[in-house]
């Protein structure tokens, strides 16, 4: 992914948190002479050295995917900026969080790793309802599915979110972009233009 210096991210806590946030994304393969991607969700390991998820045995994509380096994508909020908004000229763009890591994938069946992969997808995701489900299903579903695990190379992030314009800019495109209802892109400037302020204090 090209990244320049000031969109930059390394703080790996604040990678993490976002992978941890941001969790559904692609994983990109080889298939055949072709280049494949599906759309899954993701969890990390414990010890955050590998991203582990499932794919359905109708999909193409898993026959291949054992011993393979791949990539997974992970993208955050994201949005049109108008040069409008700014003080002085500017340039249509797009503001945006994402997130590349790079990995060596290892594909498994074993039935209790399985369940446990679904049981942690079904229990993160459900934990923002008031009455969330209880994963209860019939364990021979399970074998529609292959697990994914995947050893992590290298993480690249990028968040292209006004840097490179003013303070004055920035705020004003926080401040449109919530009047627009892009409240989540907004938030994650504002977080971002705190963090750079403070660390220049």
């Amino acid at each position: 992914m090209y990244i320049p210096k000031h969109f930059e991210i390394t703080d790996v806590d604040e990678i993490f948190d976002f992978i941890a946030d941001n969790s559904f994304g692609q994983i990109i393969s080889n298939v055949g002479e072709k280049v494949f991607s599906s759309h899954i969700p993701f969890l990390i390991s414990e010890d955050k050295t590998k991203i582990i998820g499932h794919l359905a045995k109708q999909n193409p994509q898993h026959i291949e995917l054992d011993d393979q380096e791949v990539l997974v994508t992970l993208q955050g909020p994201h949005d049109y900026i108008s040069p409008s908004w700014y003080v002085g000229s500017g340039v249509p763009t797009w503001n945006y969080q994402a997130v590349h890591i790079y990995g060596h994938c290892k594909i498994f069946h074993d039935t209790e790793k399985l369940k446990s992969v679904v049981d942690r997808l079904s229990n993160k995701h459900e934990s923002a309802f008031q009455a969330p489900w209880v994963p209860e299903y019939n364990a021979s579903m399970l074998s529609a599915i292959i697990g994914i695990e995947i050893t992590i190379n290298e993480i690249q992030c990028k968040y292209k979110l006004s840097q490179n314009q003013s303070s004055q800019n920035q705020l004003q495109v926080i401040e449109q972009l919530r009047i627009l209802g892009s409240s989540a892109l907004a938030d994650a400037m504002e977080r971002n233009f705190n963090s750079i302020s403070d660390n220049h204090e």
